[in-house]
């Protein structure tokens, strides 16, 4: 299974329906992709001082990596890629992505 991680930086005047707009997007990609598992959305909760300004993130379950590769090309996920860049910070630099491959 690969866990698709992203941590952003939406900007200040982005409002909370915005954002859950977003994670609506990106929600309803389960539909439309194959392999396409559970979607996780929060702010960040953690007391540690390491978060380097992203306020929030979300993961997303893929069963394999033809799976998550399938979903990065996507013309949907360009679509909602696309809506939640022109949300942050700086575009791409209010956005961080990091894949882990989980077993068992």
């Amino acid at each position: 299974m690969i866990r698709h991680c992203v941590f952003v930086r939406f900007r200040d005047d982005v409002s909370t329906s915005e954002h859950m707009a977003i994670h609506a997007d990106l929600e309803g990609l389960r539909s439309l992709i194959d392999g396409m598992g559970k979607v996780c959305f929060s702010a960040n909760v953690s007391p540690e001082p390491f978060a380097r300004g992203f306020s929030h993130g979300f993961t997303i379950d893929f069963r394999d990596a033809a799976a998550r590769d399938a979903y990065l090309v996507h013309e949907a996920h360009q679509r909602a890629g696309a809506r939640l860049v022109a949300a942050l910070e700086g575009g791409t630099d209010g956005l961080m992505v990091f894949d882990l491959e989980i077993s068992g």
